[in-house]
């Protein structure tokens, strides 16, 4: 039985996902005609990022990884004032949750699957405190199949203890089984956005199809979180100025005259080569 809206929205529903399972979604929450705004958004500006030095960091074969200005996605408002995406940031992050990175991940047909990672080390808050201090909001730009080299997590794996392993983000092989036993591979709709733990061991998967699966990414902190400190969130003052403060008030960002290249800093080696 699918959730109820007050479920979707209740704190404990929220806490119990993203401590539990590591990743919870909430469907429909956009239409499909919001979500090919989106889309046209995001292949513009990577057809932007591929010609500047840079500006578009690969992510292993035919997959890419760019950081984009939140002026520049129409739906960035509507994704950030939408009551489900609030409920998630409070409950988990707390009330004075702060809007970090918005960037889109783009496996073209051709992308091979990715090691088994988490997007970067473990913090202490989580290692020691059992506690998450932030999240990503991921939203596809269509409507996914498997062929298209489908996302896969491995639940509950939010909480492993990887600091012996490469840079604390990337388990050996003879780890991959336990990963394999929990992944559930995500097929989400446009219009669908869900929330995870960055730290929750996940890949892409190799795109056989002959279609792109653009996907947008929204990154989130607690305010003793860093992740800021590996983006490079650009507002013009008359952008900022327009924000309702519901919005503005949660900016982690940097004000300027005219928007300047985002150079990519949140480089992942490890997923350069691809898991053959």
């Amino acid at each position: 039985m699918s959730p109820s809206p007050q479920q979707d929205h209740d704190s404990a529903t929220i806490l119990g996902g993203l401590y539990g399972d590591g990743v919870i979604a909430l469907q429909g929450a956009f239409s499909a005609d919001w979500a090919d705004r989106m889309r046209e958004d995001i292949e513009a500006l990577f057809a932007e990022a591929k010609a500047v030095p840079g500006g578009a960091l690969p992510r292993g074969p035919e997959r890419f990884y760019v950081e984009v200005h939140p002026e520049r996605i129409r739906g960035f408002v509507d994704i950030v004032t939408h009551p489900w995406f609030v409920a998630v940031c409070e409950a988990v992050l707390g009330p004075d949750y702060r809007i970090v990175e918005i960037g889109f991940d783009i496996p073209f047909p051709g992308a091979a699957d990715q090691p088994w990672h988490r997007d970067f080390p473990s913090p202490e808050a989580t290692l020691k405190g059992r506690r998450l201090n932030s999240l990503a909001f991921n939203l596809t730009a269509v409507d996914t199949v498997p062929e298209m080299g489908a996302f896969e997590i491995a639940l509950g794996t939010q909480w492993d203890d990887l600091s012996d392993y490469a840079n604390g983000m990337f388990p050996p092989k003879a780890l991959y089984p336990r990963y394999c036993e929990r992944r559930v591979r995500k097929l989400p709709r446009r219009g669908d956005i869900s929330a995870r733990s960055a730290l929750t061991i996940h890949r892409g998967t190799a795109n056989v199809s002959d279609s792109a699966r653009p996907v947008l990414v929204v990154g989130v902190d607690a305010p003793d979180a860093t992740n800021a400190h590996h983006h490079d969130l650009q507002v013009t003052r008359a952008y900022l100025d327009s924000l309702p403060a519901r919005v503005r008030d949660h900016l982690t960002c940097r004000v300027v005259d005219r928007l300047q290249t985002v150079v990519q800093h949140h480089v992942i080696e490890g997923l350069i080569e691809p898991d053959y």
